[in-house]
């Protein structure tokens, strides 16, 4: 095994209107007691909203830290009661592993299920609606803080108290937070974006994102 946490909450949501704004949203995801099932588009019962932006193989079922949530209440002490398992709408809440210590790619253990971790979260208008502020949304981008998304290699059951094992890291070169702000667009050389546009595992919608960016930049060079 090459690094292992904890799940301690799995949680699980429908559409439904967001308390003070008219879009329906499955963010207000509630804690489950499990096992629950896990297939290629997520756990069995979660829905999303928006099915534009949100769900799919390559986001079937979304994770984040559980030490998160204490960065987050030191930049927002304003917010401090909102901030805590489920304010990010996530499906799993983790401990013991965190964006530093997960890396794109990583092929996880939870419960009886496969996973890998395809993308990261990118911060959406429903996120900033949910926590009653745009500013969490230029905190995430510039944080880092942004949890992962999986697809499903195997489905199996999932339950809280189950571990989430990395079982496998094929790119230990790539962990998450070296990711995020090459996402946000505030680093990333010629030959980061080349390697990331090619690299199994990352979602299409990165690779295919990253290589018009590194198109771009290919263009401009004298």
């Amino acid at each position: 095994m090459i690094a292992s946490g904890i799940i301690t909450q799995l949680r699980i949501g429908r559409p439904q209107v967001l308390p003070g704004h008219r879009m329906l949203s499955a963010y207000r995801r509630q804690p489950v007691s499990g096992p629950v099932a896990v297939h290629e588009c997520g756990l069995e019962g979660d829905q999303v909203g928006n099915t534009r932006v949100h769900g799919g193989p390559e986001k079937a079922v979304y994770a984040y830290p559980l030490s998160g949530y204490a960065a987050w209440i030191a930049e927002f002490p304003d917010l401090a009661d909102k901030f805590g398992p489920g304010a990010m709408g996530e499906n799993l809440v983790v401990d013991g592993l965190d964006e530093t210590s997960l890396c794109l790619g990583d092929i996880i253990r939870c419960g009886t299920a496969t996973l890998q971790i395809a993308q990261i979260r990118e911060p959406c208008s429903t996120f900033a609606a949910a926590l009653g502020t745009s500013r969490v949304v230029r905190a995430m981008t510039r944080s880092g803080r942004c949890g992962w998304y999986f697809r499903v290699l195997g489905p199996g059951l999932i339950a809280p108290g189950d571990h989430h094992d990395v079982i496998d890291r094929p790119h230990p070169q790539w962990p998450i937070s070296r990711f995020t702000p090459i996402a946000a667009g505030k680093a990333g050389r010629t030959d980061d974006l080349a390697e990331l546009a090619a690299l199994p595992g990352l979602s299409g919608y990165w690779r295919s994102k990253l290589a018009k960016r590194l198109a771009e930049q290919q263009r401009a060079l004298p």
